[in-house]
C-alpha cells in the first residue's frame, strides 16, 4: 500500500441544506484538502439536470479548482464528448493546459450523463442527433487528439487546406484519458494507445474483464508505450465503522432512486436519510451497491483499497468521497468528505508523497 497513489473524483454534490454556490464552495475546500494531503489528481464529473449534482461543466470547474490549488493535477472525469463539438473541447483544455501547464487531465467519456430529454437538448446543439454523436465517438476522440497538438490539423474545404489549432501556440498538451464502464472504451483506448479508467464507482461489475481486455489489446502509441490504467470507487471513511455506515446511507439512497426510477432530489442529510423506509423489495439492490463501496474505519478502508488495487492490478485508485453531512453542518463545507480524504491519506505507515 505504500506505493499506492490515491486521487479524487468529485461530482460537486448538492445537499438539502445547500445552494449551488454552497456546493461549489464545499468542493473547493475539498480540493484544497486533497492538494495539501498529497493526492495525485482531482477530477470533476459531467452530469446535467440532476438535483443533487452541480458538476455540469467540467472545464469551468477545473479552472476554479486549479486556481484554488497548488500542485495537484486537475481534470475531467469526464467530459462526455458526444455532448460537445470536438473543437470546443480541444479549445477549452488547450487554454486550461496553457494556464496550468503540466497539471491538466482530459478524461473523455461517451455516456450522456443525464436523462434522454436533456441529452437531446445538449446534443442537438453539438453536431446533430444523439445516435449520430455516439456513433461518431471514435472520430470525435481522434479529432480532439489531433487538434490539441501544437501543429494542429489541416481541414480541407472547397479544395483548399486550412490550418486548425485548438490554441495559437501550445507548449504542452493535457494527458488525455478514455473513461468507461463497459468494454467499448476499453477496446478503443487499447486500439489508440491511450490511458484508460474504469468507472468502478458507477458500474461495480465487469471491472476485471474490461481492464484485462484493455491490457491484452493495447497497441503502443507515440504518447504511451505501455497500458496505463486505474479505477474509481465510492468511499466513506470515519473514525469508527458504524459512523461510516451512517454517512454512506444518503448517497446509497440517492443511487437507489436513480436505479429504480424514483424521483430524485438533493442529497439528504444523515438524519433525514435515517427516517427513510426502504421497501423490502429494494433492499437486495441497496446491499449489492453497498458491497462495491469502500466503507469503514481507517484500517478497514485501507485494507479494502489494498484488496481492490491487488485484485485489479492497479497502482492508483481514484476515490469518490460520498460521505454525507449531519444536520447543522456549515452549508459551505463538507467536513465528512474531507475527513474521508484525511483518514485515507496515510497509506500504510507513511503519508502520501507530495
Amino acid at each position: 500500500m505504500s506505493d499506492l497513489s490515491l486521487s479524487v473524483l468529485d461530482l460537486v454534490p448538492v445537499r438539502t441544506d445547500q445552494s449551488t454556490s454552497d456546493a461549489i464552495a464545499a468542493s473547493l475546500a475539498l480540493a484544497r484538502t486533497a492538494d495539501a494531503l498529497g493526492y495525485t489528481r482531482y477530477w470533476l464529473a459531467e452530469h446535467h439536470n440532476m438535483p443533487a449534482v452541480a458538476a455540469t461543466n467540467p472545464p469551468v470547474l477545473i479552472g476554479m479548482v486549479a486556481s484554488a490549488t497548488e500542485r495537484i493535477r486537475v481534470g475531467s472525469g469526464g467530459v462526455m464528448l458526444p455532448n460537445h463539438a470536438p473543437l470546443v473541447v480541444a479549445e477549452q483544455f488547450g487554454l486550461l493546459e496553457a494556464a496550468f501547464p503540466g497539471r491538466i487531465d482530459l478524461g473523455i467519456g461517451r455516456a450522456p450523463g443525464t436523462d434522454p430529454v436533456t441529452s437531446y437538448a445538449l446534443r442537438h446543439g453539438a453536431g446533430g442527433v444523439s445516435d449520430e454523436a455516439v456513433s461518431r465517438f471514435p472520430e470525435y476522440v481522434e479529432n480532439v487528439l489531433a487538434m490539441m497538438e501544437p501543429e494542429g490539423v489541416g481541414v480541407s474545404v472547397a479544395g483548399r487546406t486550412h490550418a486548425l489549432k485548438a490554441t495559437p501556440v501550445a507548449r504542452s498538451v493535457p494527458t488525455i484519458w478514455l473513461l468507461g464502464s463497459s468494454d467499448y472504451s476499453a477496446r478503443l483506448a487499447a486500439e489508440k494507445g491511450m490511458p484508460y479508467v474504469f468507472a468502478h464507482h458507477f458500474s461495480g461489475s465487469g471491472t476485471a474483464e474490461a481492464l484485462e481486455l484493455y491490457r491484452q489489446s493495447f497497441r503502443p502509441s507515440p504518447e504511451l508505450a505501455e497500458p496505463r490504467t486505474f479505477l474509481t470507487v465510492n468511499a466513506v471513511v470515519a473514525p469508527d465503522a458504524d459512523e461510516a455506515e451512517r454517512l454512506a446511507l444518503p448517497n446509497l439512497l440517492m443511487m437507489l432512486s436513480l436505479r429504480t426510477g424514483a424521483p430524485l432530489g438533493p442529497q439528504l442529510l444523515v438524519e433525514e436519510a435515517e427516517k427513510v423506509e426502504v421497501p423490502d423489495a429494494h433492499r437486495p439492490l441497496l446491499e449489492a451497491m453497498r458491497a462495491k463501496w469502500v466503507v469503514g474505519d481507517p484500517a478497514s478502508a485501507r485494507e479494502q483499497l489494498e484488496t481492490l488495487a491487488t485484485t485489479y492490478g492497479v497502482d492508483e485508485v481514484m476515490v469518490h468521497p460520498v460521505a454525507a453531512a449531519h444536520v447543522g453542518t456549515d452549508p459551505t463545507t463538507s467536513p465528512t468528505r474531507e475527513e474521508t480524504l484525511s483518514l485515507l491519506s496515510r497509506v500504510g505507515d507513511r503519508p502520501l508523497a507530495v
